[in-house]
């Protein structure tokens, strides 16, 4: 199969090429070159930007295309119709992409997000309700042809958010670990190895429709999640866990400042069902492995130049740790 990358330096993108490699099939990137251009030298590489320089795309065609950095409906557009020759268009989009109240099980029927401003650009205040849109683009010039991935949570080695990273960077240090409660509370995410091999897999079939890709299967809880850090790690880390309350409370950040961790009120977010693309062939590796993984890219990844970049723009993600050792002081004056 001859599939074509737009991006395929960074992360999803990268892990995807490694995967299509790796089954042996004849890849092209098109990026700007700025990011990791001296990774894959074996693979041909296209200069330009997807907002103002498509030139390089012109008069080609692949049997497969992969586009996993794309945020705007203009700028998907004008990508997907000079691409429409291609065989098969795989467009990564988002759980976000679902309105709520989201409801625990939810699934590819959900109701989406709508856009207020068509007109609007702003992937900050209106990443859903764009990425919506820019899925509705690639349906319309690839009708029957395009596979949607709804990715969760995506972690693992090269990851640049540490939404996932902090769990096992801060338990490998060891002492006591702020765990947020309910420990028995579910949470999702998929690694970025088992997203990119599903995804190659859509392009080899054709497999098309929209699918929520997340997971694992079967389902890991807070708890299990940190449990399986603290054994990975070997660092002897105690578990401190923290009613849901004390922690709304004080003000701590859902989801960035306690990656994973969401009040109760917005938990179906994390509690969808995945049947439909587990049926497609989606599969999940061990925690473990993730887990094991991921800390080891993550403790060499400064001396390898690789920094990490918060999400949104936003640093800090994770509590730093006198707002840890501040917070669990209170939680035991409390006790």
């Amino acid at each position: 199969m001859n599939l074509l990358v737009l991006g395929g330096t960074k992360f999803l993108g990268r892990a995807v090429v490694e995967a299509a490699l790796a089954r042996g099939h004849e890849l092209t990137l098109f990026n700007r070159g700025e990011t990791n251009p001296d990774l894959f030298r074996e693979v041909e590489k296209l200069r330009g930007d997807r907002d103002g320089d498509l030139s390089a795309l012109e008069r080609r065609s692949w049997d497969a295309v992969v586009d996993p950095s794309g945020y705007v409906p203009r700028v998907v557009r004008a990508s997907a119709e000079l691409l429409e020759g291609s065989g098969h268009y795989v467009f990564v989009s988002s759980v976000s992409v679902y309105r709520d109240p989201i409801v625990p099980g939810f699934d590819e029927s959900a109701p989406l997000n709508e856009l207020e401003d068509p007109a609007t650009e702003d992937v900050q205040k209106d990443y859903g309700g764009l990425t919506v849109a820019c899925e509705r683009v690639v349906d319309e010039v690839f009708p029957g042809r395009s596979t949607l991935v709804r990715a969760g949570l995506i972690v693992g080695p090269h990851d640049p958010t540490d939404r996932f990273t902090y769990w096992p960077g801060r338990i490998a240090r060891g002492g006591d670990v702020l765990a947020p409660g309910p420990a028995d509370r579910q949470v999702q995410f998929i690694d970025v190895r088992d997203l990119a091999d599903w995804i190659v897999h859509t392009c080899e079939e054709r497999i098309g429709g929209a699918f929520t890709a997340t997971g694992p299967v079967p389902p890991v809880t807070m708890g299990g999640l940190l449990e399986s850090c603290v054994e990975v790690s070997g660092a002897g880390a105690d578990l401190i866990w923290v009613d849901e309350g004390f922690l709304v409370e004080r003000n701590v950040g859902a989801w960035m400042e306690l990656p994973l961790w969401v009040p109760a009120d917005d938990a179906g977010f994390l509690q969808a069902d995945v049947s439909k693309a587990v049926a497609a062939g989606l599969t999940f590796r061990a925690l473990a492995e993730t887990v094991r993984d991921t800390l080891e890219w993550s403790s060499g990844r400064h001396e390898r130049g690789e920094g990490t970049v918060a999400m949104g723009g936003t640093e800090g993600v994770g509590l730093v740790p006198k707002r840890e050792a501040d917070l669990l002081a209170a939680w035991a004056r409390q006790a």
